[in-house]
């Protein structure tokens, strides 16, 4: 059963609208890549533990503190003997196992992640004990691309390989499991102990100025995008969406890269630029959203 549900990251959604709104210095792009393909893998996972049948709780994406230490957790599976714990990682290519270290082949170092299992693994029982919650933990590192080899992997290492998930989750499936409120409670417990928002983000410096101006194409995301009528249309791939629906897409993005700043009819009028009337977008936003203040103070949330 699915208990707690994986969201995409504000992170990762302020540097998508970034990357389509500026050119990413290279350390920012790689990162956005890098972050891209790690929530593509954790959802490809989903779709797969989601298909569970047994008795079991399914926790995704926990951002949980410890000890003064945060840990994140890709997925968690509370059954009545233990709790699974799983490390997804999206990697592609071929890679090298050399004397506890991971090599991308021909020569690239990358951080061990079997350190990062282990830690999280660490981190999740101390947690636990704090509330004398002895379930054992086994915890498990999920390679999800099919296009992945590890070449002198290691059998003694919690490493499950691209063509060995099917039958473990089947394995899985068919381990007796009865929950009672006890495992429920567990899982409440750390569904309120998740964090929201981590407490840092890695996004490059921009400025309202240094952006892009126009609503992008839900489909393509390009700006080559024109009114016509009710309807905003792409002229690169002729998709189309009703323009109240991509104003209020549009204001979304702009409350995303700019918490701070208040949302007006003439600023968002801006921010869209392909709508003619500031009218049009008024009607928009009081359509959607609360209005504060009369006049030239007016403002929405």
């Amino acid at each position: 059963m699915l208990y707690k549900s994986r969201t995409k990251p504000v992170e990762l959604k302020q540097l998508s609208s970034l990357d389509t709104r500026m050119t990413l210095p290279s350390k920012d792009k790689q990162y956005f890549i890098n972050l891209s393909r790690g929530y593509e893998g954790e959802v490809l996972f989903d779709s797969l533990t989601e298909k569970l049948t047994c008795d079991c709780l399914l926790l995704n994406d926990l951002l949980l503190k410890a000890n003064n230490s945060l840990f994140q957790i890709d997925s968690l599976l509370i059954s009545s003997r233990k709790i699974h714990l799983f490390e997804v990682k999206n990697f592609e290519g071929d890679y090298n196992y050399e004397t506890n270290r991971f090599v991308k082949l021909p020569q690239y170092e990358i951080t061990n992640p079997l350190h990062q299992l282990s830690r999280s693994e660490s981190l999740l029982r101390q947690l636990l004990l704090k509330d004398n919650i002895n379930l054992p933990i086994e915890a498990s590192l999920i390679f999800i691309n099919p296009e992945f080899t590890l070449y002198q992997a290691p059998l003694n290492k919690p490493m499950i390989f691209p063509t060995q998930i099917k039958n473990y989750l089947s394995e899985l499936n068919s381990t007796p499991s009865n929950l009672n409120e006890k495992h429920k409670r567990l899982a409440d417990k750390l569904v309120s102990l998740h964090i929201e928002e981590p407490p840092y983000k890695q996004l490059p410096s921009y400025t309202y100025e240094d952006l892009q101006k126009g609503i992008t194409c839900s489909a393509c995301k390009s700006f080559s995008t024109v009114i016509a009528g009710r309807r905003l249309v792409c002229k690169e791939c002729a998709h189309e969406e009703m323009a109240a629906a991509a104003v209020v897409r549009a204001v979304e993005e702009f409350k995303l890269l700019f918490p701070e700043h208040k949302i007006t009819t003439r600023r968002i009028h801006e921010w869209c630029r392909v709508v003619q009337y500031q009218k049009r977008i008024r009607k928009v936003l009081d359509d959607n959203y609360i209005k504060r203040g009369t006049n030239r103070w007016a403002y929405y949330e």
